[in-house]
């Protein structure tokens, strides 16, 4: 039920007036760290599809080195390229995983599409092993839809 009850409050910051798209992202990746126990790093990264690259944007978590990443590089790269969410339940068991902290066990990257293109992803790392179900896929695909609304 938590998932049911965080989605009004994403559509609100959303709908937000005189706030920066990056102040109402920040908010949206607070209130998802703040709120789920186990999402331990959240953050958006966003496409240059010139450069195939991915660069940070906001987030809430420990600071990483990965502020911009290639196409088809990490878990991040991997869906940027496939347009497809990626569940890693545990980091230590992917080939093509870049490490950000040895305290990540697991990660969800799920896509941001506008007008049918990926312009970015909402990444989110856990401390815990295994701890994502086909709930936070279905939870992240709807604050991503709600995103998608500020482009």
């Amino acid at each position: 039920m938590l998932f049911e009850n965080l989605k009004p409050l994403v559509s609100a910051i959303v709908s937000k007036e005189n706030t920066t798209r990056d102040e109402k992202l920040l908010s949206i990746c607070q209130l998802l760290s703040d709120s789920i126990e186990y999402y331990n790093w959240v953050g958006y990264y966003f496409a240059n599809h010139e450069t195939q690259t991915l660069h940070l944007g906001p987030y809430v978590g420990a600071e990483t080195d990965h502020t911009v990443i290639p196409f088809g590089k990490g878990i991040c790269g991997q869906v940027a390229v496939s347009n497809n969410n990626f569940v890693v339940p545990d980091v230590a068991a992917q080939d093509n995983y870049i490490a950000c902290s040895f305290t990540v066990k697991s990660e969800i990257v799920v896509p941001l599409f506008v007008n049918g293109i990926n312009i970015g992803q909402i990444d989110i790392d856990s401390h815990v092993l295994d701890p994502f179900t086909e709930s936070d896929e279905r939870f992240l695909e709807f604050v991503n839809l709600e995103v998608s609304k500020l482009f």
